[in-house]
C-alpha cells in the first residue's frame, strides 16, 4: 500500500510545477530606492501613533491615580 502523504505531497509538487508562475524579467527588477515622500508618510503616521498612545496613556495613569470611593451602608 502507498503512503497517502507521499502521494499528496508528489501530487501537490508537479502541480506546483506544472501551473506555477515562474519569475520574469519584470519582476526580478529592482523597484529602486525609497522616495523622500515615502519616509516622510511613514515618519509622519509614526509620529500620529506615538501622539495618540501618549493621550490615551496620560488618560490611563489619570484614571489609576484617583482613590477608589468605598461604597457607604445606607
Amino acid at each position: 500500500m502507498h503512503d497517502p502523504m507521499l502521494m499528496l505531497t508528489s501530487v501537490i509538487a508537479v502541480a506546483t510545477r506544472a501551473f506555477g508562475t515562474r519569475p520574469t524579467a519584470d519582476s526580478l527588477r529592482d523597484r529602486g530606492a525609497v522616495s523622500i515622500e515615502q519616509v516622510l508618510w511613514y515618519a509622519a503616521a509614526a509620529i500620529s501613533v506615538a501622539v495618540v498612545a501618549a493621550i490615551i496613556w496620560s488618560q490611563i495613569r489619570t484614571t489609576a491615580s484617583t482613590p477608589v470611593q468605598s461604597p457607604s451602608a445606607p
